[in-house]
């Protein structure tokens, strides 16, 4: 959690580098919408392939028959590297076919869309294998080297930005996302290096690679479906005024913050202990974790969510305007921010439903459901795009995630035979309330307090001092409520024996 905390205020500082040159221009919305196919391409090998590793990787590791495991790795890591240098080069060869059916930008902005595209496409070899590499050395519990790599990346983007900006404008940001992408790869290199296990071997018939090509084509449907949903709000957004690309892009980001601080460190630790319970059939200790992951997440992500809400002009004003990022770019993001923070609580909770739904095997049913929300994001975008705009995409993502979950919940209380989902309701019901009268007590504290001057230790100072303040009432209150979760949370940062949230029979 301490290296994803690292690289999460890195990656924050990086987008106030991005709002700083480029406020929400068009060079923005030109750069994430060059952005689609690679980071589509990225999420559907990437997510696909290392859901669909991880589990088979570590019933050869667990069922000592480590050699085969590592077979099975060098194979997929050779075969990975040639079909997505194939990918790469295809995407940038096409890219001036489909680049102007995503980005409905002018004539003159396409085309730096196109060269854009070109320009990122090697970066889908990086970051799969990255992802890959990371996902093994997680399930041998190394778990430093992969949430080092995005402190290791966020560093290099910043700096070509913000020295090669003055000379090469937005494209800054391409060559900023490449070198990135190829750093955050060498970062993982010597820990993975010093396993002494990777042989440059490739066996097309080893039982795990087959076994890993029948789970594989689901999964990476799954995978495409939540791309997909990305893809579409570009598509949308690219039709609008121009910045609400960039705007929608900083409200994502300013959300994801908790996620990737809290969210992210749960389910590297917690998907290879699914894999593992599930390759040693025990189901009690699974279903505990499955509850304490939910519980923890609900803890982390609700109040965080009603925060966001509270304080959206004061975190914006905050973090972003400054340089090209305006007055009216903050009120545009402003605006958006709590449409976004509707779905955190949902986004978090499936980051740890879908790792025990593959670990368990339930695939095709986590599929079917991915693709659901897909076409009912889609239906709800073009539902609400006439009358709130770029807060109706926001607000449908929300809306098909939180459904989403409810599905997930349902398949995986029927996958385990229950999960204790009373106990997750009660904290559900519990840090709801702390959250909601924290969400009060910053309404009011905001009436009553003077807005802050125009400077930047004005607005640090105003925002850290709200901050503080709804935590202390909120831990206050779960402290009263005695939640369940924040023994736990205290149990860990003090690195103490944490107490048993559930009591296994």
């Amino acid at each position: 959690m301490g290296a994803t905390l690292a690289s999460t205020i890195l990656g924050f500082v990086r987008e106030v580098v991005y709002a700083k040159f480029y406020g929400t221009s068009w060079e923005l919305d030109a750069f994430l919408a060059a952005s689609v196919v690679p980071v589509i391409l990225f999420g559907v090998f990437n997510g696909a392939l290392v859901t669909a590793l991880v589990p088979i990787f570590s019933d050869y590791v667990n069922t000592e028959r480590e050699d085969e495991a590592w077979h099975l790795a060098s194979s997929v890591i050779l075969v990975l590297l040639v079909v997505l240098g194939a990918l790469a080069a295809l995407g940038a060869l096409f890219a001036p076919w489909y680049v102007p059916r995503i980005a409905r930008f002018s004539p003159s902005h396409v085309h730096t869309a196109v060269e854009m595209t070109r320009w990122l496409m090697p970066t889908i070899v990086a970051t799969s294998l990255a992802g890959v590499i990371g996902s093994l050395l997680n399930a041998y519990h190394r778990f430093g080297a992969a949430a080092m790599q995005g402190l290791f990346a966020n560093v290099c983007i910043i700096g070509f930005v913000w020295l090669a900006q003055p000379h090469y404008g937005a494209y800054a940001l391409v060559f900023g996302a490449v070198a990135g992408a190829f750093v955050s790869l060498l970062a993982l290199l010597p820990t993975f290096v010093s396993l002494r296990r990777f042989r440059f071997t490739l066996d097309l018939h080893h039982p795990g690679l087959v076994r890993l090509m029948h789970v594989l084509g689901p999964i990476a449907i799954g995978s495409a479906a939540g791309q997909i949903a990305m893809f579409f709000d570009r598509y949308f957004a690219s039709g609008m005024s121009e910045g609400t690309i960039a705007g929608m892009n900083f409200a994502v980001k300013i959300v994801g913050f908790p996620q990737q601080i809290f969210v992210t460190a749960i389910a590297t630790v917690i998907f290879p202990l699914f894999a593992s319970q599930f390759a040693h059939r025990n189901r009690v200790a699974m279903k505990k974790s499955v509850a304490t992951g939910l519980q923890m997440v609900i803890f982390l992500t609700l109040p965080s969510a009603w925060g966001l809400c509270m304080l959206a002009g004061p975190i914006v004003q905050t973090l972003f305007e400054r340089g090209a990022f305006t007055a009216q770019a903050t009120d545009l993001c402003t605006h958006l921010l709590p449409f976004a923070a509707v779905g955190l609580v949902a986004l978090a909770a499936n980051v740890v439903l879908t790792r025990c739904l593959y670990a368990c095997g339930a695939v095709r049913i986590s599929i079917a459901i991915s693709v659901a929300t897909v076409a009912l994001n889609v239906a709800l975008s073009l539902l609400w795009l006439p009358s709130l705009g770029a807060r109706g995409l926001l607000l449908a993502n929300a809306v098909s995630q939180t459904l989403q979950t409810i599905a997930f919940v349902i398949v995986a209380w029927r996958a385990l035979g229950g999960f204790y989902l009373r106990t997750v309701t009660i904290s559900l019901l519990k840090v709801g309330a702390c959250s909601a009268v924290m969400a009060f007590a910053l309404a009011a504290v905001q009436v009553t307090r003077t807005p802050p001057g125009p400077t930047t230790i004005a607005r640090v100072t105003n925002l850290g001092e709200h901050l503080l303040f709804g935590a202390f009432v909120f831990l206050a209150l779960a402290r009263i409520v005695d939640s369940e979760e924040l023994h736990l949370a205290i149990d860990l940062l003090l690195r103490r024996r944490p107490r048993d949230l559930i009591p296994l029979p």
